[in-house]
């Protein structure tokens, strides 16, 4: 039995009695994360080595951050890298493969994305001289289809970036389908998972993502990036790197010294999450996360069909309709402003944003230009009476 009580127990931003909703722009961390950021930042701690005590420290929290995000997304630990943030690690990628296009070739992005698996490797494309081809999806449905993807996929196709789930309308598109028409095609698949990742168990090598990147904030850790792939595949790549820098994989990816405070406590949202399910202690760390996220995917949907139901007796516009999707609803209102309905919730106690969040392409697509409309989301954390309270709130707006 999921326990969200226990969980919010944990979170101490809860106390302030704010029902937070905007979890696809970044979720509330617990205390025992920011207890063991802390504790990282005030340990002796120096550059990773092996003879003190204090590089040997740096060595233990990278390792374990690489071993923590691969339990938890089913990848090769020596084929983790970490970054400021999902953006940043994607615009290096972006270049790093573009240096290897030329002209003549396709790089294929879709309307579905947020910019950040968008924008990076349409720049990349236009530098290399590269053409770019859209995937559409229905904006009736918000679905995005295999047959969406095979449209645009040529002989010529390098790349395709897909995101596994939408963080504006909450579409998962069948990845684990498309990667297979991507290989077929000769080209690679980066899948953006900074939203599906924290709502769905994750297993990068049954979905086919040669590249997956996600982003631990949005699952209750620190603000960092992370990027998953096969230590071969990120051998062949070679990134703009210092001269004196390790050209070893995955290190070379990684610019800088790492963050090891933040590191430390990805590991320690990984654990948290590893503890949320049913699993008996005798199982491993990534079975345990995969039954925490069955359990997670259960209560939020559960949550989520009760706003959904809520909304439409209110009269709602509802943009987000795909037959699999995440708790994350994007709606409009009748009679009442986008920006009035969010700061009407916020004089609440409920924290729930309007806009396009980043989700520029999809926006447009959906006709709602630039703007967007409001979006509601759900975290582990959330409980039926964040629900209520989302209600009552939007009823006494409309």
């Amino acid at each position: 039995m999921y326990d969200v009580d226990a969980l919010r127990t944990l979170v101490p931003a809860l106390s302030d009695g704010t029902a937070y909703f905007d979890a696809p722009g970044g979720t509330q961390t617990p205390a025992p994360v920011a207890g063991v950021v802390a504790r990282t930042m005030t340990s002796g701690i120096s550059n990773r080595g092996t003879v003190t005590a204090s590089e040997r420290r740096a060595e233990e929290v990278v390792r374990g951050a690489r071993n923590a995000m691969a339990d938890l997304l089913g990848a090769d630990p020596r084929g983790v890298v970490f970054g400021r943030s999902m953006t940043q690690i994607t615009y290096d990628l972006a270049r790093t493969l573009a240096a290897g296009w030329s002209e003549g070739d396709e790089v294929v992005v879709s309307r579905l994305d947020h910019d950040a698996n968008v924008r990076p490797w349409v720049q990349a494309a236009e530098r290399a001289g590269v053409t770019v081809r859209w995937i559409d999806f229905d904006p009736q449905t918000a679905e995005l289809t295999v047959d969406d993807v095979a449209a645009v996929l040529t002989e010529r196709t390098r790349l395709v970036a897909l995101t596994a789930a939408s963080n504006l309308v909450g579409t998962r598109p069948d990845v684990a389908a498309i990667s297979r028409l991507v290989h077929d095609a000769g080209a690679l698949f980066a899948v953006d998972g900074v939203h599906a990742t924290a709502h769905a168990g994750t297993d990068v090598g049954a979905l086919g993502a040669d590249f997956h990147l996600c982003s631990p904030y949005k699952f209750m850790g620190p603000h960092c990036g992370v990027l998953a792939a096969s230590p071969e595949l990120l051998e062949t790549l070679h990134p703009d790197k210092l001269a004196p820098s390790t050209d070893a994989v995955p290190e070379r990816f990684e610019l800088g010294t790492l963050p090891y405070e933040l590191l430390a406590g990805t590991s320690a949202t990984v654990d948290l999450i590893a503890s949320l399910g049913s699993g008996d202690s005798g199982t491993t760390r990534r079975e345990r996360v995969l039954d925490a996220m069955a359990a997670i995917e259960e209560h939020e949907d559960r949550l989520r069909l009760r706003i959904e139901n809520g909304l439409v007796d209110l009269g709602a516009q509802l943009w987000s309709r795909a037959a699999r999707r995440t708790p994350t609803l994007l709606f409009r209102l009748p009679g009442v402003a986008d920006a009035d309905v969010h700061r009407g919730l916020a004089e609440r106690g409920v924290n729930a944003p309007a806009g396009s969040f980043y989700a520029l392409e999809c926006s447009r697509r959906l006709g709602l230009g630039d703007t967007g409309a409001v979006r509601v989301g759900l975290a582990p954390y959330s409980d039926a009476g964040d629900v209520d309270r989302l209600l009552t709130a939007l009823g006494e707006l409309v």
